[in-house]
């Protein structure tokens, strides 16, 4: 990876393989992505370890939902960045916040300090906490790599004006990384480069795809009613592949004016 990256959020192997097919620089390893994405299994890591060459980062997220954990929620976090690193994973996502919306410095520091050499990723609760401008100040002091961000929106695009902020701040205090995520498209990555200072992109470029069973049985959710138990979602190497382009062709276009 060099003046940007490409990562590609993923939970599955045939994502991670779709990711590295195109192009992507980096991946960020989960399960469940459907509601935001939860930690992975060992043997998930492992085997897209075994198959593919990127760099991963693994999110750590015990559950669906807010980011105020439990005792036992913590500790199975500390095992998590423990087993992930033993592993071999390139770096970790975390964030863990206090009832007031404030990011948990003491248990973020203990994660860190268990991640050894690890990179460390801040996820989106920092878009969900109370004070962006604090808790990029106290990322930086935590020694954290990058901030994964939607600026505090539903969407990149609508959180730009907060990501614009937050990259001037980046350079006045040399703070961590800004990587856009949510609702990153190559159209949104091209949009970024000519509005905004961000080299970092996070995307699923993701495809539903229809499952292969020919018999079903309709009408017996195992989760949420509205989802359907026969629509797979998977990383489609075409998205990724143009978003890709998009930046190769800006950075390259950069260097030949620089040049």
């Amino acid at each position: 990876m060099g003046e940007y990256t490409l990562e590609c959020c993923v939970d599955s192997v045939e994502s991670a393989l779709a990711a590295e097919e195109g192009g992507a620089d980096r991946l960020e390893l989960c399960s469940a992505l459907i509601i935001g994405g939860i930690s992975p299994g060992i043997a998930l890591f492992e085997k897209v370890r075994q198959y593919v060459r990127l760099p991963i980062r693994v999110l750590l997220r015990p559950r669906f939902g807010d980011f105020l954990y439990t005792e036992y929620e913590f500790e199975m976090l500390k095992r998590e960045v423990e087993l992930f690193r033993q592993a071999g994973a390139e770096g970790i996502v975390i964030g863990c916040l206090k009832e007031d919306g404030s990011l948990h410095m003491e248990q973020m520091r203990e994660l860190i300090e268990i991640a050894g050499g690890m990179k460390v990723t801040l996820h989106r609760a920092f878009d969900v906490c109370s004070d962006p401008l604090q808790a990029y100040k106290q990322a930086k002091t935590l020694g954290i790599d990058t901030i994964l961000t939607s600026g505090q929106e539903s969407s990149c695009l609508k959180g730009m004006p907060l990501i614009g902020r937050l990259c001037s701040l980046r350079e006045e205090i040399d703070g961590p990384k800004l990587m856009a995520g949510a609702g990153v498209t190559p159209q949104v990555i091209g949009r970024f480069l000519l509005e905004t200072q961000v080299k970092d992109y996070h995307l699923s470029a993701k495809t539903i795809l229809e499952s292969r069973m020919h018999y079903r049985r309709e009408g017996v959710p195992m989760g949420l009613p509205a989802m359907s138990e026969y629509s797979i979602f998977r990383t489609d190497s075409k998205i990724v592949a143009q978003a890709k382009k998009v930046l190769t062709d800006y950075f390259g276009a950069k260097t030949s004016m620089e040049g």
